[in-house]
Parts: C-alpha cells; structure tokens; sequence
C-alpha cells in the first residue's frame, strides 16, 4: 500500500507535463493546419535536372 505513496505523485506529475507540452503545441500553431499535408503527398515530384554531359 505505501508504493501508492509513490505512485500517484509521480502520475500527476506526469499528466501535468502531458497538459504541458499539450498547451505548448497548440499555443506555437501545431495544430494551425490539418488540411494541407495530407495532400502534399499527392503532388508529382519535381524533375531531377539532367546533366549537361
């Protein structure tokens, strides 16, 4: 029972590093756009340029 003692401290302290980063993200616009880079896969890759010789 006293590993709880332990345990739940080190949980909490945990999620609050997860609500943390979290925030962070979408505080710095990770989030911004979901739309875009799913698409950007799709698009034709550009030509390798040719070698003059």
């Amino acid at each position: 029972m006293t590993v709880l003692l332990f345990l739940i401290p080190i949980s909490l302290v945990l999620v609050g590093i997860a609500v943390a980063v979290f925030v962070w993200a979408v505080r710095s616009g990770q989030f911004e756009d979901l739309d875009t880079p799913p698409l950007d896969i799709l698009g034709e890759d550009e030509e390798p340029p040719r070698d003059a010789g």
